[in-house]
């Protein structure tokens, strides 16, 4: 197990009065053990223990030959594991159950376990999550480096014969070349005014001249997910588009400069949000300015109007402000950044002035 991890979680659960926790989301189990399965609706989880003794329940499906630190409870498709798990639990215990544990097995266990309280342990597990350590770091700053690589390779794929779904098509190939091993999430190429869709599904369309052309991608890579959006135009712009770009550049640029420890995630979704409102485009940009990112590519935590939770050094999220005009375009920008102890580090590299390609 990785110590320095497992000892922060249970430093929080004994502040916490909690006894031992289950954790069942597979990244959160990753985290823990450099072990990640997707155990499908089979039982896996780690029981952490107040006293050190941690365990991992895991199905003779999924084999396990690493010694991950930690004494593996591995039982068969006849076993009942939820039976097995409440005779190391001890009844009146404070049992933490996180967000992804089905209520199929916790149902029963409560069952077997009838004097316990049972409590959620999510926040604890997700908050640490948040703080990326210089392993993390690293890792994100790669992936983050190989993401712009292959989205300057996928504008540069952009053709007038090229349909949304062609485009995509090569990003596959850019990122199979690269090394990429899975995406993030499922890339987002919308042109003109399906661009005006934040999360427009790609289709058959074909570039107009003038058309914004949204490129939202990500990918995985050792394990860790990078995303970032950049917008360009096929062809000549019109005016408003240019203002739209300039306005959604401005606000992201505005956000980005805001970002230090102490400084609160309403203010910097604010920093977006007012600039663009102030430019007339308020009504239009319709979601919240970024989301943390990590094992998973949307994480604990937002950057909206509502979250009043503070930077802390060694955070990793999203900024990408937009502009959508129904029946028109869209632009959106986004970068990663990471909190610094007196700033930010911006991951992505790659430019994000006005691009015009097809000329």
């Amino acid at each position: 197990m990785k110590l320095s991890r497992t000892n922060k979680i249970l430093s929080k659960m004994k502040e916490q009065g909690i006894n031992q926790a289950i954790i069942s989301d597979p990244y959160s189990i990753f985290y823990l053990t450099g072990h990640l399965e997707h155990p499908g609706e089979r039982f896996y989880a780690v029981l952490l223990d107040e006293n050190g003794n941690h365990k991992l329940f895991v199905n003779a499906l999924f084999p396990i030959e690493n010694d991950l630190g930690l004494e593996k409870v591995v039982y068969s498709d006849t076993d009942n594991p939820i039976e097995t798990l409440s005779k190391v639990i001890s009844d009146g215990a404070v049992v933490g159950i996180d967000k992804i544990l089905p209520a199929r097995f916790l149902l029963p266990l409560m069952q077997y376990l009838p004097n316990s309280k049972f409590v959620d342990v999510s926040l604890i597990v997700d908050r640490i999550r948040m703080i990326k350590d210089e392993e993390e770091k690293e890792l994100m700053r790669r992936a983050s480096l190989l993401n712009d690589e292959a989205c300057q390779r996928v504008i540069n794929s952009i053709t007038a014969e090229k349909s949304e779904k062609d485009i995509v098509k090569d990003l596959l190939a850019i990122h199979e070349d690269l090394g990429v091993e899975g995406l993030s999430f499922d890339p987002i190429i919308g042109y003109g005014a399906n661009g005006a869709n934040p999360h427009g599904t790609v289709g058959d369309r074909y570039l107009k001249p003038g058309d914004s052309i949204i490129v939202d991608m990500g990918g995985i890579k050792d394990n860790y997910c990078s995303d970032m959006t950049r917008t360009v135009f096929w062809k000549q712009p019109s005016p408003k588009a240019r203002e739209v770009f300039e306005t959604v550049l401005e606000a992201q640029k505005r956000a980005c400069a805001l970002v230090k420890p102490g400084v609160r995630f309403c203010d910097i979704d604010a920093a977006c949000r007012d600039y663009i409102t102030e430019k007339g485009y308020g009504e239009f940009f319709t979601h919240r300015t970024g989301h943390h990112i990590g094992l998973e590519c949307h994480e604990y935590g937002d950057i909206s109007s509502i979250n009043e939770t503070k930077c802390e050094p060694g955070m990793i999220f999203s900024i990408e402000p937009g502009i959508y005009l129904p029946g028109e375009l869209g632009v959106r920008i986004e970068d990663l950044v990471l909190v610094t102890e007196d700033g930010c580090e911006i991951l992505n590299k790659l430019n994000k002035e006005l691009v015009v390609i097809g000329e």
